[in-house]
């Protein structure tokens, strides 16, 4: 299958770590030009540095805890360079925990981080989009948009606030062959599932190893995902083969979500 990627651009959004960092090497290798977005910029500079030089990668040192800064650094970067027929939403989930205890500075942090960010990204973006014909809007965001993750509270909430804004852009911007989809990564080979292991653990009174082997068999696959392999469900969703796939939640989760 050719994706046919050569001549698009792309912005990968926490593009440091995880899934993130899988993804803008998955893009880079099918020849697009890829802009990552993360706080860190020594780690932006050397993975640049890294990504298969098919062409001039680049980089945007943003904080997404501060909207209004991040309109304006990408802002800036548009007006001297071209726009990007890829936006990939991807943020951090918020701390683990009772949903009874969150605070309503955890939700409202997890709503600027997720929503309003990616908001404004893509307003940012479509435009060129829409002056190009071809626009892909993937957001990574969680099973729990099917089935809440137990000790999740806030994430469960804000995501399913992604997931709805999500489908609504789908029904207004497919007419301009934008397309706007999410992936739900189930447990992954990353720090935030690290740090999942470590409270579920400690919660159930068992060692890390104990419960690590638990949750890999809450799954069909009997083992987490590589970032890689969600990185590779993104790249088919940012290519022209999937250009009548608009609006659904692809779950990259072995198997693990019950529901249909």
């Amino acid at each position: 299958m050719e994706l046919n990627l050569n001549d698009k651009s792309a912005l990968v959004c926490g593009s440091t770590q995880g899934i993130g960092y899988a993804t803008a090497v998955a893009l880079a290798n099918e020849g697009v030009r890829v802009t990552l977005a993360a706080r860190n910029e020594d780690k932006l500079k050397q993975i640049v540095s890294e990504l298969p030089q098919t062409a001039a990668h680049d980089y945007i040192v943003a904080d997404f805890s501060n909207p209004k800064e991040l309109k304006s650094k990408v802002s800036s970067y548009l007006e001297s360079n071209s726009g990007f027929h890829i936006l990939i939403n991807n943020t951090g989930g918020p701390r683990s925990g009772a949903i009874i205890n969150a605070t309503l500075e955890q939700f409202e942090m997890a709503f600027t981080m997720h929503l309003k960010c990616n908001h404004i990204l893509t307003q940012l973006v479509v435009p060129f989009m829409k002056s190009e014909q071809y626009g892909r809007i993937i957001n990574v965001i969680s099973t729990s948009v099917k089935e809440p993750i137990e000790g999740l509270g806030v994430s469960n909430t804000i995501r399913n606030a992604v997931g709805n804004w999500s489908k609504t852009l789908s029904f207004e911007l497919g007419v301009f062959g934008i397309t706007v989809n999410n992936v739900l990564p189930g447990f992954t080979e990353t720090e935030r599932l690290n740090e999942i292991i470590a409270i579920k653990a400690k919660k159930a009174n068992v060692s890390f190893e104990e419960m690590e082997v638990i949750m890999k068999n809450y799954t069909p696959a009997k083992r987490f995902a590589k970032p890689e392999e969600t990185a590779n469900a993104i790249a088919f969703l940012a290519s022209e083969a999937a250009g009548y796939v608009n609006g659904i939640n692809l779950p990259v989760d072995g198997g693990r979500t019950k529901s249909l």
